[in-house]
């Protein structure tokens, strides 16, 4: 079902009352021209519709669908979006429509705790393995890519298009923290993305430059040359890291070799996917339940900010060890 004003027979609701356009639900137009919110009629859910145009992106539905499907829906370590229904356009044969559950920026609200975000990479590196184990390169691993179940942090949900207020614009959504309300992460948007024969273990490609510009092996004239695109999804996650965080926050240091790995100038002396869940795992093993339940520091906070934050932090995270939350927030599996 979708929102009023995307039915047929809409009627602007302002009309005729003293309310402005900009006051009114149905005045909310869609996130692009290819996506439209809708709610599932069945639970009253939230999804997300998302139209692809097949000639130009012909293998987008074929592995999206092959992440949702048996053996691998029900795996653990899958981390794609799944996709609940495929739909043909009624009118133009060459576009389908994919039915997606409802996600929300990955980093919205941002992480409070060290284990907050260590859960996330850990997740990260888990899905882009899971893909890798099953020769499927996603090709645009980049931050708008990467996206989370809201439902355990936001349990009302909100407005689609506004995600500060509630689903009927008449409030602020209740929130939890990743910490009470573990969450999963998901990639999406697999229109670059490739499968290859389990026998191909070094593939060659054109490169297809995503939204990451930075990859070494896409500079200069290398940009013409067909390269591995399996090392470059594990410079794309890397240098997302490094970016947004161990460039941005402190207490985050225990990643430099292995993103300064990840991240290599040359291809094939990145780690694969493989090593670098094995890795991943001894950091982490490495970390005590202090670290974890450290609060998240950016590396411009003044001083002021620090204090009254550290205060409020430290009286948050004793509660937590009260309720004998872990520092390392899993969702249920």
């Amino acid at each position: 079902m979708l929102r009023p004003r995307f039915r047929p027979g809409w009627k602007p609701s302002w009309l005729g009352t003293k309310k402005g356009w900009y006051e009114c639900e149905d005045a909310l137009l869609s996130l692009s021209v290819d996506a439209l919110d809708a709610t599932r009629i069945s639970d009253e859910k939230l999804v997300m519709l998302k139209r692809i145009l097949t000639s130009l992106h012909p293998y987008e539905v074929e592995i999206g669908r092959l992440f949702s499907e048996e053996p691998f829906a029900s795996e653990p370590r899958n981390h794609c979006v799944p996709i609940f229904e495929t739909l043909q356009d009624p009118f133009d044969a060459d576009y389908q429509i994919i039915v997606m559950p409802f996600l929300r920026g990955y980093d919205k609200p941002q992480f409070q705790t060290i284990g907050e975000l260590a859960e996330f990479w850990r997740q990260a590196f888990e899905g882009l393995h899971f893909m890798h184990e099953h020769r499927v390169a996603h090709r645009d691993c980049m931050i708008l890519n990467i996206m989370m179940d809201p439902q355990p942090l936001f349990p009302d949900m909100y407005h689609p298009l506004r995600p500060n207020q509630s689903r009927d614009l008449r409030g602020t959504p209740k929130h939890y923290s990743r910490t009470v309300r573990p969450t999963r992460y998901y990639y999406i948007d697999f229109g670059l993305s490739r499968r290859y024969p389990a026998d191909d273990v070094s593939p060659r490609e054109p490169p297809i430059i995503g939204g990451d510009k930075t990859v070494p092996e896409f500079q200069g004239n290398l940009r013409f040359q067909p390269s591995d695109p399996f090392p470059t999804d594990v410079y794309c996650i890397g240098n997302l890291i490094r970016e947004r965080y161990l460039q941005e926050f402190k207490g985050v240091e225990f990643m430099e070799k292995l993103i300064e790995d990840m991240t290599q100038s040359d291809p094939a002396k990145r780690p694969t996917m493989t090593e670098v869940i094995t890795r991943y795992d001894q950091l982490l093993d490495g970390l005590n339940r202090r670290k974890l339940r450290e609060r998240l520091v950016h590396r411009e906070e003044n001083a002021v900010a620090r204090l009254y934050k550290d205060v409020k932090h430290t009286i948050i995270t004793a509660g937590y060890v009260m309720r004998q939350l872990p520092p390392l927030p899993r969702p249920p599996t």
